[in-house]
Order: structure tokens, then C-alpha cells, then sequence
């Protein structure tokens, strides 16, 4: 029965009444894993027409892994919302930032609060991002067992090479549920800018932005959210790993693309290569802790990546840390793009150490280490 119910979109749905005049509000904030996100579903009796009308609300914390039982209560605090495009109007998704009971102390796992501070002293230079968030589709059988979509049970596909930008019923797998997201991200309000089939097969790729500062985080934590609520109405699961699969094929990154007013104004080429990419270099070994848990499985000089343990950069080059777009180059300014981050990145981490470095003399660099060193221990 399972695999008959399981493909059924909005199987598990009851259409709403025209006459309800109730706003369904979907809370969501990331875990005590730093990874996963949780949600849940709060009825609001007036419409909501501004961020100061959703309230602060609680949930059980010794159940995500940020809280014991004893003192287990987490507040979670609305900073953005949008459009819900499973429900539809006027319901909406909350994204949330946690805190401890105090209401003042960050939870386990919420770096918003400290991105959102570095982002505003540098808002005067306008850093701009597009996060490429790639990805694989993997089918479940029961709560253990997982392999990739379309792949042999078991057993290995045709070798890489024809699923990158690939159409065909036996080159592409998961275009179905690539298209929702897509289409559901424009109707939630997300700046999603597009998708493509990855280079391995059942891999795929989703780009955020042009966004500009904490958006960026707060868009693509959204876009995840949506994009695991597809997966379970199609039954597959949405995997970050950055290697998920050991041996000839691709991991999965989030390549950052980045760019400020320096960097887009005249003589902006010159001030990435002189400037700008020595400060990504010397920081180049303490933002690697930054960039995503497990990344040098993916970071092996193989498979378009660089070497975890090497800085290096090119024009054109996707072999490199850095890649200069060859547009920048001839324009003789625009951005780069940071290939470096895996796909299991906290975008908040990532986008607030690119600004730090590039504009704030890395002045948050140890803290954010610090933040996410003391997240990981276990509690007490």
C-alpha cells in the first residue's frame, strides 16, 4: 500500500473550506543537529499583516536536541515570513530564530542572531549572494535503507557524464520533483533564480539569490524546508551529505557566489584578485571549519573541487577554492564565486565569514568557531 499512496500529491491533505477565516501559521527553526529543521502549526484568528503580529511561541527542546527535560522549553522568535505554498493564502511559513527561556540567549545551533550583526556593519557595502544548493534524491525503504533515485538496488548506474543538464527518462531522475520546488519557491515568495540536474545521477541543484545579506540564509533555509516537504509527498529523501556516495562521483556543494560594491565597481576585478582573494587565502584553513561538517570526503582535488588542505584560484576555474567568472574578467568587475562550502552548510556561518573576511578585517572569524564549536558539545 505504501507504494501506491506514497507518490499521491496532497495525499495526505484535506482541502480547505473557503469559509475558514483562519490564518495557519507554520513555525520553523532549525535543530539541535544544525542540519535538520523542525515545524509546527500555529492558528492565528486575525490575518497577519506584518512581522510584530506573529507572536513568540515555545516548543519542547529536549526532543530537537537543544534542551534537557528538566529545563526543556525553547522560544522561538519569527524573523521572517512568506507565502505557504502548500495551504495557500493567506497562510504563511515562519522562519524562526531559537532562544533559551531568558528569551535572550541563543539556542543551540542559532547563528542568525550573529550573522544578522555582521551583516548590518557592513550593510553600507551591499554584499550580495547566490548560493548553488546541490543535493540528492534517495529512495527509502522503511527508516534505514536509502539509495539513490533511480540507481540499481544496490548497484551502480552508468558512469558520470550524461546526467549534467540531462534530459531522458534514463539520463535525469527527480525532474518531477525538482519542477515542484521550483514552482512552489516562486509561489511562497523565495529568490529562487533556477535548478538544473546535477553531474551525478539523482543529484540536483537549486541557486538563491541575487540576495542581499541575512536574506540569504533566511531564503535558502526556507527553500530547504520547502524542498523536504515536496520529498515526502513524493516518498524520497533529501540528502546534504557532502559525499554521500564514496568512489567516481560528485559530492555536493553549496558554491557561494559573492559579491559588494568594491567588487562591482569600477576596477572591481583588480580589487578581487589584489585584495580581496590574499584575505580569502590567509583565512583560507580557519573558515574550512565554517564551511560544512565532513567536507574533506568532498574537497579532494577530484570531481571539480579543490584540495581541502590548498588554497587556489582561477579564472574560469572549477578546480580551484575561488573561481573568478570569466564575465568578471572581461567586465572588469562583478563577483566570485567560493567553491569551497559543502552542501550541509549553515548559510548564516558561510555568508557572515565571506562578509567578516572581506569587509570587517575577520574580526568575527574566532567567534563564529567558538559559536559552532560550542553548539556541537554534547549537552549537558
Amino acid at each position: 500500500m505504501t507504494e501506491t499512496v506514497e507518490h499521491l500529491r496532497d495525499f495526505n491533505y484535506y482541502k480547505l473550506n473557503q469559509n475558514v477565516t483562519q490564518v495557519l501559521a507554520e513555525y520553523i527553526w532549525i535543530d539541535g543537529t544544525g542540519e535538520r529543521m523542525r515545524s509546527k502549526t500555529k492558528v492565528y484568528l486575525t490575518p497577519i499583516t506584518q512581522l510584530s503580529d506573529l507572536e513568540w511561541w515555545t516548543y519542547d527542546g529536549s526532543s530537537t536536541e537543544q534542551a534537557n527535560t528538566k529545563w526543556s522549553e525553547i522560544y522561538l522568535k519569527p524573523v521572517v515570513y512568506v507565502r505557504d505554498p502548500f495551504r495557500g493564502d493567506p497562510h504563511i511559513l515562519v522562519l524562526c530564530e531559537t532562544y533559551l527561556p531568558d528569551k535572550k540567549t541563543p539556542a543551540r545551533y542559532n547563528f542568525r542572531w550573529i550573522a544578522n550583526e555582521i551583516m548590518e556593519k557592513a550593510k553600507d557595502f551591499k554584499p550580495w549572494f547566490g548560493i548553488e544548493q546541490e543535493y540528492f534524491l534517495l529512495k527509502r525503504t522503511g527508516t534505514t535503507h536509502i539509495w539513490p533515485l533511480g540507481w540499481p538496488t544496490g548497484g551502480f548506474p552508468y558512469p558520470q557524464g550524461r546526467y549534467y543538464c540531462s534530459i531522458g527518462e534514463r539520463n535525469n531522475f527527480g525532474r518531477a520533483l525538482a519542477e515542484a520546488h521550483l514552482r512552489a519557491c516562486l509561489n511562497a515568495g523565495i529568490k529562487i533564480a533556477g535548478i538544473n540536474a546535477e553531474v551525478a545521477p539523482s543529484q540536483w541543484e537549486f541557486q538563491i539569490g541575487i540576495a542581499e545579506g541575512i536574506e540569504i540564509g533566511d531564503h535558502l533555509w526556507l527553500a530547504r524546508y520547502i524542498l523536504e516537504r515536496l520529498g515526502e509527498e513524493f516518498g524520497i529523501d533529501i540528502n546534504y551529505d557532502p559525499k554521500p556516495i564514496l568512489g567516481d562521483w560528485n559530492g555536493s556543494g553549496a558554491h557561494t557566489n559573492y559579491s559588494d560594491v568594491k567588487t562591482r565597481g569600477e576596477g572591481g576585478y583588480k580589487y578581487i584578485v589584489d585584495e580581496l582573494i590574499p584575505l580569502l587565502s590567509n583565512t583560507h584553513k580557519e573558515v574550512l571549519k565554517l564551511y560544512g561538517a565532513n567536507n574533506e570526503k568532498r574537497l579532494t582535488g577530484h570531481h571539480e573541487t579543490s584540495s581541502y588542505d590548498q588554497f587556489s584560484w582561477g579564472d574560469g576555474s572549477r578546480g580551484g577554492s575561488i573561481r573568478v567568472p570569466v564575465v568578471t574578467k572581461e567586465l572588469g568587475a562583478g563577483y566570485l564565486e567560493d567553491r569551497r562550502p559543502a552542501a550541509n552548510i549553515d548559510p548564516y556561518l558561510v555568508s557572515a565569514v565571506i562578509v567578516d573576511v572581506a569587509l570587517l578585517n575577520s574580526t568575527y572569524v574566532n567567534q563564529l568557531k567558538q559559536l559552532l564549536v560550542q553548539s556541537a558539545k554534547p549537552l549537558a
